[in-house]
């Protein structure tokens, strides 16, 4: 009996080592997130925190290439993503929740029973597509970890008091802090009317027009090249605009992203 008992723990802690022994990297803080929006206009991010050798927390977000969005959690949360008319497991926020509350169950970075379009029946509370989700998840866990900072985590979003009375165009600044560390920033722009769309898209898409008069390019190129220089330095504060290779736009969101930083102090 004895032996019984002891061959029943041994098991029970093989099968527990299968369950949770499949995190290999270290304890810390990981961030991914996608190479392109999709065409839905969103880029998904995730945050992923290992400790003890297993995710205790994750976090699933995106940012947006859309006119006046903030993140996707937020924007889901106040009724602004419309897939809780459509999805009896409720809004994108709600169904995200489970998909982290799953992963932090079952510790299943390898599960692969996804169906052709990326969804899957085992996720309770999650019809969506998921699959984006756990490819990121292992993503952010195959990078470095990010290093400990000092500001609170989050997405912050700030967005000018006013339209541009010669361009039409009001700026837009989404922060992005994990770890306490700033490690993402997406520049934007709202056109007056609503009869544009974000001005990253219109730049992207061939309308904007800054390619055909400046040297170093359109619009979206010269705002990533700002974006990744406010990365480069942790805080927009310390960015000199005139010494950021390869922009030379008015550089609107240094003000603005410090501004949307404040709540992050």
């Amino acid at each position: 009996m004895k032996r019984s008992i002891a061959l029943m723990l041994v098991l029970g802690l093989v099968v527990s080592g299968l369950a949770f022994g499949q995190v290999k990297a270290k304890d810390g803080v990981y961030f991914a997130k996608e190479s392109a929006f999709s065409k839905s206009g969103w880029m998904d991010e995730v945050v992923v925190t290992v400790a003890g050798g297993k995710i205790t927390k994750v976090l699933w977000n995106g940012i947006p290439n859309l006119p006046g969005a903030t993140d996707k959690k937020s924007f889901a949360a106040a009724g602004k993503y419309g897939m809780a008319k459509a999805a009896k497991a409720g809004e994108w926020d709600k169904q995200a929740a489970a998909a982290e509350a799953w992963l932090i169950k079952t510790q299943d970075l390898a599960f692969a029973k996804f169906d052709a379009s990326g969804k899957t029946d085992a996720i309770t509370g999650a019809t969506m597509t998921t699959k984006g989700f756990l490819d990121l998840v292992n993503k952010a866990l195959a990078s470095a970890p990010v290093a400990k900072g000092s500001l609170k985590d989050g997405w912050y979003y700030k967005e000018a008091a006013d339209f541009d009375k010669n361009s039409g165009w009001k700026d837009t600044a989404l922060v992005t802090v994990v770890n306490g560390t700033l490690v993402d920033v997406l520049w934007n722009g709202i056109y007056k009317d609503n009869t544009k769309k974000s001005k990253l898209v219109e730049a992207v898409e061939g309308r904007y027009g800054m390619a055909k008069a400046a040297k170093k390019g359109e619009w979206n190129v010269q705002a990533a090249a700002m974006q990744d220089a406010i990365i480069a330095a942790g805080d927009p504060a310390k960015v000199k605009a005139d010494a950021v290779t390869g922009a030379s736009i008015y550089p609107t969101v240094l003000a603005l992203a410090t501004e949307a930083l404040k709540a992050a102090r």
